[in-house]
């Protein structure tokens, strides 16, 4: 009699194993509800509920966006403006780079971004701080005429303390006289 109770637990675990690891298997579910092949190399999970269709995207793909998001953000964050001497005001390249940034947080809008003001060593701590301070704000300004909310926009001005280039020459004046931009969520 033991024997019989052993024999049929043992069975029991069995069936409820196969029970659990068939019921945690990934489906793809097409839009009919019915169950499509299982996904190809690309690991693509696709699943409708609600009429909504909700993709997963898993494995090399996974991978792949991820690399694509990094060079956004990337391209993003090391994409500086540059103004003229003693200027604040946008130059038509600046404006083209600046609405650029603006599709981009418009199709991330879980990100926010700082903008810092940069300027040369050429005139006093306390003036070049003011201009830097100007000049981020004519970026957040456009940004904000572009559609992006304010509150994704924050600014600070670092007026001749973080140059781009040391030297003391017109190059890297012109370096230096600039805007960066530094997502973040």
């Amino acid at each position: 009699m033991e024997k019989k109770i052993i024999t049929g637990l043992t069975a029991m675990v069995f069936i409820c194993s196969v029970f659990f690891m068939t019921s945690c298997a990934k489906k793809q579910v097409g839009a009919a509800g019915g169950v499509n092949p299982p996904a190809g190399e690309s690991g693509e999970v696709v699943v409708v509920k609600e009429g909504q269709k909700v993709v997963v995207v898993e494995g090399v793909e996974a991978e792949k966006a991820a690399a694509r998001q990094a060079a956004l953000i990337s391209d993003f964050e090391n994409l500086n403006i540059y103004f003229e001497y003693d200027r604040s005001n946008l130059q038509p390249d600046a404006q083209q780079i600046l609405t650029d940034k603006a599709d981009f947080l418009r199709a991330n809008p879980s990100y926010s971004v700082l903008i810092a003001g940069n300027c040369d060593d050429r005139g006093t701590e306390e003036y070049n701080l003011a201009l830097g301070e100007r000049r981020a704000m004519s970026a957040k300004n456009y940004l904000i005429a572009l559609g992006i909310s304010p509150d994704r926009l924050k600014t600070i001005s670092y007026g001749e303390l973080r140059p781009a280039d040391p030297a003391n020459n017109p190059v890297a004046w012109a370096l230096n006289r600039r805007d960066t931009f530094k997502l973040f969520q």
